[in-house]
């Protein structure tokens, strides 16, 4: 998975345009590779991640081990749709590959849009083409095109986000950017 996903994650912490004091939080931090490249760039910040995973939780804790001892790096438990953390604390939020398994999509922006201070920003990636589509089974992945992920964003509160697109092989993976104002 680590491998699989290493471009997107790339591409979308790029996208987050991070200082070093940024407090970022990964919504489904999955192996937690993503969770350390980011606490390697907020130095003087805080690293937050949720995953519904209890093995996923224990596999990114090991990996971060030294940055959790230290306190730039916090992990937790927790669903997108329910985060537990209060209002306006994070000034960055990441999400790859993780709208697809939300049951409540527009509550779990909401969420987001709670935690992100203003100004702030989010960077949401998927991906929607057709080998996604025939591949991945209905009953597990939820697809969203770039209308619908617009639509569910607006509906949360945000703005209109800037699209940004990139084709690796079979896949095209969409990266919605998208400001807390």
């Amino acid at each position: 998975m680590a491998v699989e996903t290493a471009d997107a994650n790339s591409t979308a912490v790029e996208l987050l345009d991070l200082r070093p004091t940024d407090r970022v939080l990964e919504v489904g931090f999955g192996h937690g590779a993503t969770v350390a490249r980011l606490a390697s760039a907020v130095r003087e910040g805080q690293v937050a991640g949720v995953d519904v995973s209890e093995a996923m939780l224990r596999l990114a804790s090991r990996r971060n081990r030294a940055d959790i001892a230290r306190g730039l790096v916090e992990l937790r438990l927790a669903s997108a749709e329910d985060l537990p953390y209060p209002d306006g604390c994070f000034d960055k939020v990441l999400c790859v590959h993780t709208l697809y398994f939300w049951r409540e999509p527009e509550r779990a922006l909401a969420e987001i849009r709670r935690v992100l201070t203003r100004p702030g920003r989010l960077v949401l990636a998927w991906r929607h083409d057709r080998e996604a589509l025939r591949s991945f089974p209905e009953s597990i992945y939820r697809f969203h095109d770039q209308d619908g992920v617009r639509r569910l964003l607006a509906s949360a509160g945000f703005g209109d986000p800037r699209i940004v697109e990139r084709a690796r092989g079979g896949a095209l993976l969409h990266f919605a950017v998208v400001p807390r104002d």
